[in-house]
């Protein structure tokens, strides 16, 4: 089949190259014109043969609703857009019925894989009608990993995006605790070697994982991070899961925690650690150290 595809950067331009290894066609644009394979919105929607499918993949926010504005313009009922980005939830149904006007069908889609999904495959949740589904499902088949796992049609329109959030939540607490058990161990003195005590994590028990693979390659470049900053940001996901979870009275404290200490590691002088010594020192004469 034919696909339109806007914005080939790191997750974008993989995807580009494994729907094609999939015998399929893929018109790209981008705004990097080093990229792009048309120089414009309306040169990739002349590419392609109706029914069109254009696939999104953009930041969140207004480049993504800038997009599907322009697309709404351009496109003709039938066609279905998906937005393949890290959207918002709330924001799909938005679109859906903005397309809708138009007669042109919308499918959301979550997209896990990162930059091993051209070799590995993508792990991919969508949602949107079963009609929209089936016209897009070439290309869901050609991204997803091979075997009967990693693609789902999570539900209605949204449920993709919020099956995605909850997925990136998941992962927040999970590195968390991998962070934390990490310091610990580099902590005391009687472990000699953290770096093959998390090596042999990786076989016969409870907590091995992908993400523990990658926290043996990073130890293996970078044996105790030394050459990091203690910085993490958040993309927004971890966020808006903790906000769902308050919206649907779901008690979500390692989530909710493991986002919290991300916004730690972004103090160098932590407020909050000025108030505990200052009580400290006030009740038990606890030292203190000056700036």
């Amino acid at each position: 089949m034919e696909l339109g595809l806007i914005g080939l950067g790191k997750m974008g331009g993989n995807m580009r190259e494994r729907i094609r290894r999939a015998g399929h066609t893929v018109v790209g644009y981008d705004r990097n014109a080093d990229l792009a394979d048309v120089h414009s919105l309306e040169e990739l929607v002349g590419a392609l043969k109706g029914p069109r499918v254009v696939w999104v993949m953009v930041p969140a926010g207004e480049a993504t609703q800038s997009t599907i504005d322009r697309l709404a313009e351009l496109l003709s009922p039938g066609d279905v857009v998906v937005d393949g980005g890290n959207s918002r939830w709330t924001d799909d149904e938005k679109h859906a019925a903005e397309l809708a006007a138009k007669g042109i069908g919308f499918v959301d889609c979550g997209v896990s894989g990162g930059v091993w999904g051209l070799e590995n495959g993508y792990a991919l949740m969508y949602g949107g009608t079963a009609e929209d589904v089936a016209k897009v499902q070439p290309v869901f088949d050609a991204l997803k990993p091979e075997g009967d796992f990693g693609s789902v049609h999570a539900g209605k329109v949204g449920a993709g995006h919020f099956a995605k959030m909850v997925h990136n939540g998941i992962e927040y607490a999970m590195m968390q605790a991998f962070a934390e058990g990490w310091e610990l161990l580099e902590a005391v003195d009687s472990v000699t070697d953290v770096r093959e005590v998390f090596r042999s994590w990786q076989e016969g028990t409870v907590i091995r994982s992908w993400l523990l693979d990658l926290a043996v390659r990073a130890l293996d470049d970078d044996e105790h991070l030394g050459k990091l900053r203690g910085y993490a940001s958040d993309s927004g996901e971890g966020r808006w899961t903790v906000e769902a979870a308050i919206d649907n009275a779901v008690p979500l404290p390692a989530i909710t925690a493991s986002l919290f200490a991300r916004f730690a590691s972004r103090q160098d002088d932590s407020p909050q650690m000025k108030m505990i010594a200052a009580l400290r020192n006030q009740f038990g004469g606890h030292a203190v150290e000056s700036k």
